[in-house]
């Protein structure tokens, strides 16, 4: 790969009427930016969120009045005819503006590893034509003046004092305090605990709506309740009327990895206590050990590290094919304190797509390659697998080039899916990730015909789903009445007893027992003369807790629940159920793992639930074998194959059903390669299933029909091949049904996966001179023909010349030593006989193309 050299002259020449406002929190920077923007006759201003560009929008619209502006974000679009100013999030301002002003705010996040370019390159190329802020921690300070010539930068100081204050329980939280962790799972757990102990809390969540997150900052604010659980959403320009920070948490998954948080962050967040002129505390909680004084000292006085690289993309984008613009994102930083960005996840959806030939054949112009790239800036609201993501770009994508819009059909059926308010908060969450999708498509220019329709449309299920989610919080986090995860028992002649979030069962604030899943232990420590009475106690407590998760667990989503290779069923990690033998291999029978105490229509709920989960894996991850099993329109010879193959989990070896393939006719080939079957030279066999998550499965059936969860090797093969090696080793300790059920053969020391067997196949048939006449064995071999081994063939298989040996004999074919010269003769009319097929080959393909032309 060239490296581009580095330039050491400043990017961009003169930052003349460019002033940096740089500074810790709470030093009025933004409230600065707003008073300067309305003082000229036109500007813009970009916020790092969408939920602070609402804020922002509603000050400006007070000052100036609506009429004068819009609000620009990716899922929202408000702009009057006129509007002098504009409030946008980053991402959604323009490369280019004639505004008189231009303010950019927390432009540290240059440096964030999935945003940063975009902050970069704002900082870099956009400009007020009289007045340009740059505001952000003082970190900036250097990077600024090394990249932008002539820079004005002004400090400013905190308006307060920020103090730590050590380490406090959960439960000795002053008023006015925010909890900092870092997933959903935490921090709801937090405010049940906060709800339990001091009446409710409000949450803040960065996949909160900024609806949502509106009305629980909003409940905080009234004083409605005294604590807010939350996490680093609350670090960028949320005005909250906090007097302490505490964080439950230190560490953080950012995208890429489990890390501590670095001192800079910790400041931004911690520095959200104390407003205006009143000082705020900050320190740790829960399980976080105490900070060491260092940390503690960098915090208090805002003296962190300098960013010392900002991430950099180009915005040149080579639009001539998919192949250029590939190259062009890969461009390299152009000087000193730009380092190119690591692929986000519209690069990341490209890179995907350029591989689909569907896309390849429409993306054959720059207009098409310019559109697929406009497309690939979806965001993955949802957050699910890139391919995933890619695959509905690719949706709207085909949708945009076929027809110039996409289809309302679609659309509406997409959105219909996410038009309900029922469920609970991880499925209200879910389809607001839904929504916000098609909220971002309704506000794309010329993506749909009806364009406001959808706008409308789709703002209004946002906004239903956004207050029914706001509703389910504040009902299980401050309406004790309707606690969903437990409920406090109060009785004048039993003791008061209490589950917290992690499974503990106290009574009276004494430890008795722990409940995981609808499982029960108890302390066998737990006695004295009141033991009767706090168990009966805790048992009560256990009935309400069981109706409680047996309604969660029955309303929750699939990615809650987990079928471990060894057949156990959890649910969010506790184990709720194991697989045992059914009737038939790909029916097996769900054995609940729960307490008596779970009984009638709840065990009901849980059963149900579970059942459909299992059904679920095996119709999805087993799908072809299910429609083989249920695959009526097979009759004859091929009705007895489908039977085998299901019996044998997808795989059998060609010559265990010779007769029964000379017998098959090619209406009876044909229905069952519809059904997903190849037939090979060596095996008929289900290519799908010969991935992980099937293998996996596919083991754990056999496993429960044949007493193989005892056997060595189970679980451990499937693990060992995950990695999609083409021949591994033979374990001689394992059990060698494993490699078979994971879609391996067992040929010498080795085993080969059989679709790569095949593919040895198709080398060697060519290489065999074959003419009709001669008869082919069952095991793919032809009478009276030999080959030699080339490279090719070993380098496919992963083998050495001795193991090649074991396998082909394996395989059914007599090694026979030749002189030197015979064998290079032989290679040498093997290598041609290659390169006539291949030419053959293509000239067909071309042949084929020109006649669909």
């Amino acid at each position: 790969m060239n490296i581009q050299p580095k330039h050491t002259e400043p990017l961009i020449l003169s930052g003349r009427d460019v002033t940096a406002v740089l500074g810790p929190t709470n030093t009025g920077k933004t409230h600065l930016a707003i008073e300067r923007m309305v003082a000229h006759e036109s500007g813009i201003i970009g916020l790092p969120l969408r939920l602070l560009a609402r804020e922002v929008y509603t000050r400006v619209c007070e000052k100036v009045g609506a009429h004068k502006v819009a609000l620009i974000t990716g899922e929202e679009k408000i702009q009057p005819d006129g509007a002098r100013y504009s409030v946008c999030t980053v991402e959604a301002m323009p490369r280019e503006t004639d505004a008189a002003f231009v303010a950019i705010d927390e432009v540290q996040l240059a440096g964030d590893l999935e945003r940063g370019h975009i902050f970069t390159d704002r900082i870099l190329h956009l400009r007020g034509r009289q007045e340009t802020l740059l505001l952000g921690a003082a970190t900036m300070h250097g990077i600024l003046q090394r990249l932008l010539k002539g820079v004005s930068v002004v400090t400013r100081p905190r308006l307060s004092h920020l103090a730590y204050a050590g380490s406090k329980k959960l439960t000795r939280l002053p008023r006015r305090t925010a909890i900092v962790a870092f997933s959903a799972d935490e921090v709801y757990a937090i405010a049940e605990l906060i709800r339990r102990q001091q009446g409710g809390a409000a949450v803040v969540l960065g996949a909160l709506s900024p609806r949502t997150r509106n009305a629980q900052v909003a409940l905080f604010q009234s004083g409605d309740v005294d604590y807010l659980i939350a996490t680093d959403a609350i670090g960028m320009g949320l005005n909250l009327d906090l007097d302490h920070v505490a964080f439950a948490q230190n560490r953080k998954f950012d995208g890429y990895q489990y890390r501590n948080l670095t001192a800079a962050e910790l400041g931004q967040i911690a520095g959200r206590a104390g407003r205006h002129l009143r000082d705020g505390t900050f320190g740790v909680t829960g399980q976080v050990d105490p900070l060491d004084e260092e940390l503690v000292k960098k915090i208090e006085a805002h003296d962190f590290d300098p960013v010392k690289v900002l991430q950099w993309r180009t915005a040149r984008f080579d639009f001539a094919s998919l192949d250029a613009l590939k190259r062009s994102i890969e461009t390299n930083a152009p000087v000193e304190g730009l380092t190119r960005a690591l692929p986000a996840v519209d690069a990341q959806a490209l890179e995907h797509l350029s591989r689909d030939e569907d896309i390849r054949a429409l993306a054959t112009d720059a207009r098409r390659v310019a559109l697929l790239w406009e497309a690939c800036a979806l965001p993955d609201y949802r957050k699910i697998a890139p391919a995933q993501h890619a695959d509905l770009i690719a949706s709207i994508y085909m949708d945009l080039a076929r027809h110039g819009h996409v289809d309302e059909n679609y659309m509406a059926e997409q959105v219909r899916r996410a038009d309900t308010t029922e469920g609970d908060i991880d499925t209200l969450s879910h389809r607001i990730a839904q929504i916000r999708t098609w909220t971002f498509v309704s506000n794309r220019p010329g993506w749909l015909a009806d364009q406001a329709h959808w706008q409308e449309k789709t703002r209004e299920i946002e906004d239903r789903l956004s207050d029914a989610l706001h509703e389910r919080l504040t009902k299980r986090f401050v309406d004790r009445r309707t606690s969903v995860l437990m409920r406090r028992l109060r009785e004048n002649t039993m003791p008061e007893a209490e589950i917290s979030p992690t499974g503990t069962v106290l009574v009276e604030g004494h430890h008795v027992g722990e409940l995981q899943g609808f499982r029960f232990t108890a302390d066998q420590s737990a006695g004295g003369e009141d033991a009767k009475a706090v168990r009966a106690a805790a048992q009560k407590a256990l009935a309400a807790e069981f109706e409680a998760r047996a309604e969660r667990f029955g309303a929750s989503a699939n990615g809650d629940i987990a079928l471990g290779s060894d057949g156990t069923l959890r649910w969010i990690g506790a184990p709720i159920g194991t697989l045992v033998a059914g009737d038939e291999p790909l029916k097996p029978r769900l054995v609940l793992l729960a307490d008596e105490q779970l009984t009638g229509p709840a065990r009901d709920k849980v059963a149900a639930r579970a059942e459909r989960f299992v059904n679920f894996q095996i119709e999805s991850l087993l799908k072809p074998l299910v429609d083989l099993k249920n695959a009526e329109q097979i009759t004859g010879i091929g009705r007895g194959i489908a039977f085998q193959l299901v019996e044998h989990f997808g795989l059998i070896n060609r010559r265990d059903i010779a007769e029964e393939m000379k017998s098959l006719d090619q209406e009876g080939r044909a229905a069952l390669r519809r059904l997903g079957v190849r037939f090979g030279a060596y095996h008929v066999f289900v290519p799908a299933l010969i991935k992980p998550a099937p293998a996996g499965l596919v083991t754990l059936l056999w496993a429960l029909g044949n007493d193989g969860k005892e056997k060595p090797g189970f679980g451990d093969v499937v693990h060992a091949l995950a990695s999609g090696r083409t021949s591994v080793v033979i374990d001689p300790t394992f059990d060698k049904t494993f490699y078979k059920l994971a879609g391996y053969r067992n040929l010498g020391r080795r085993a080969v996966r059989v679709d790569i067997l095949e593919r040895l196949a198709d080398l060697i048939r060519p290489a065999t001179n074959w003419k009709p006449g001669l008869g082919q064995r069952p095991d793919g071999a032809y009478d009276g023909q030999s080959f030699m081994v080339t490279p090719p063939m070993m380098s496919i298989l992963g083998a050495t010349a001795d193991d090649m040996e074991e396998i082909l004999k394996g395989l059914g074919y007599r090694a026979e030593p030749k002189p030197a010269v015979e064998v290079r003769a032989r290679l040498e009319a093997q290598d041609n006989a290659a390169r006539e097929a291949a030419a053959a080959k293509q000239a067909a393909e071309e042949q084929a193309e020109q006649a669909k032309a």
